[in-house]
């Protein structure tokens, strides 16, 4: 098996792995998350100077792990899209570099997709048909896998705020530290889920039947902050546990519920979540709870799989090395909004 070195950088962790066939050897992430705290939100040009500044420790670190050299590997794979363009310049551009020096076959790969992939690193080979639920700040996105590096079909997405961006919002207006998802899924263990009963939205019959596939959450979070309004103009103080337990099982109910259909619909019996908002609490034992009663086996890896990592991409683009595909060359670019059923550019 081929010894794939993985480089990801689509947001502000630099995620360097090697992977051989489906056993990671290395994985190393350096983030830049306390330098974006102080903005409340990630800022692009504050990113992309952190990927230049760590990429090479980073990768030298991944090597001395794994007792290997760079002459050693045999692929280089690279998140060429979706993602932030400066950070994914970056990370393209240094593969490009290593792939050069190293007369060694460059494959750019979907960052989404990624997410799914790393699960073979964990439960191993995904089955003939897959569905996956990708989750995280930038996208909720379930995809029908027939082959993680050739059959991937977007079923459906988010129409606007992605599951971990209504929860990063949903902690401002809660007045959480930045990122506000963490704080909301902790919070949300000590509150009572069943205490406000706030929308699940397409869940109507009528919307079931145009957007079968789709999630909201815009409207969700709006109801939130209406409710925390009206709630501190009547002088009562914010059941802040409650709010964010009953916002998290809003989120989580419409997430699985609309999944294990789909799982139903396309007579699949295996569902594999990832994504950075499959580290939240409410969803992984939702999911795991609702896909047992069903007879769906739901694979969800460990945590540090789950938000933007090297492993990732390393284990896509061993699949696609695995497949024989044809490496993407050294002309590839950067394509921020790269459709969800390009695996590789």
């Amino acid at each position: 098996m081929e010894l794939v070195l993985g480089l990801e950088s689509t947001c502000d962790e630099t995620g360097v792995a090697l992977v051989r066939g489906n056993e990671l050897v290395a994985d190393v992430v350096a983030s830049s998350m306390d330098e974006h705290a102080r903005f409340g939100g990630i800022v692009p040009e504050v990113a992309s100077r952190a990927h230049l500044e760590v990429f090479v420790p980073t990768v030298q670190e991944a090597l001395h792990r794994a007792g290997q050299r760079l002459d050693d590997v045999d692929a280089i794979a690279v998140a060429s899209g979706p993602g932030l363009v400066g950070s994914l310049t970056v990370g393209v551009a240094a593969a490009k570099a290593l792939a050069l020096a190293l007369d060694k076959p460059l494959y750019g790969v979907n960052h989404v997709i990624g997410h799914a992939a790393v699960d073979q690193l964990v439960h191993g080979e995904f089955p003939d048909r897959t569905m996956a639920l990708v989750v995280s700040g930038g996208h909720t996105s379930l995809l029908m896998v027939d082959d993680v590096a050739t059959g991937v079909t977007e079923l459906g997405h988010t129409l606007d705020d992605a599951a971990g961006e209504a929860f990063d919002k949903v902690g401002r207006l809660l007045k959480l530290p930045y990122p506000g998802g963490p704080h909301v899924d902790r919070l949300a263990r000590e509150g009572d889920p069943e205490a406000i009963r706030f929308p699940r939205a397409l869940t109507a019959p009528k919307d079931r039947e145009r957007h079968a596939y789709d999630f909201s959450f815009s409207g969700l979070k709006t109801a939130v902050a209406r409710w925390i309004e009206a709630c501190e103009d009547a002088g009562r103080e914010v059941p802040v546990a409650d709010v964010a337990a009953s916002f998290a099982a809003a989120v989580a109910d419409v997430l699985v519920s609309k999944t294990l259909d789909a799982c139903e619909r396309h007579e699949v019996s295996t569902l594999v979540v990832g994504g950075g908002f499959s580290a939240n609490s409410q969803l992984r034992d939702l999911a795991q709870a609702r896909g047992a009663e069903r007879g769906i086996d739901v694979r969800i890896p460990p945590l540090k799989y789950c938000t933007d990592n090297g492993a990732m991409i390393a284990a896509l683009g061993s699949a696609v090395v695995q497949r024989g595909l044809e490496p993407s060359g050294l002309g590839i670019g950067v394509d921020s909004s790269m459709p969800l059923e390009v695996v590789r550019a």
